[in-house]
């Protein structure tokens, strides 16, 4: 998984019922793009973030066009 300063990564529910959540990368630690990273969740939550298989990256420049 490589991910860039403002990317999001979509993270989805592992039971039934929980909603998918989106982070967006403010920081990344790991060399040439990979994990770990420092995320920001829709509510203002920061913690550091080693994705697993459940997580999608979406590059910013995919978003915009």
């Amino acid at each position: 998984m490589r991910a860039s300063v403002g990317d999001r990564l979509l993270v989805h529910g592992r039971i039934v019922g929980q909603h998918d959540r989106v982070a967006e990368v403010v920081e990344v630690l790991g060399p040439d793009g990979t994990p770990p990273y420092r995320v920001r969740f829709e509510d203002g939550h920061e913690t550091l973030m080693s994705p697993g298989p459940d997580t999608v990256v979406r590059h910013e420049h995919e978003a915009t066009g």
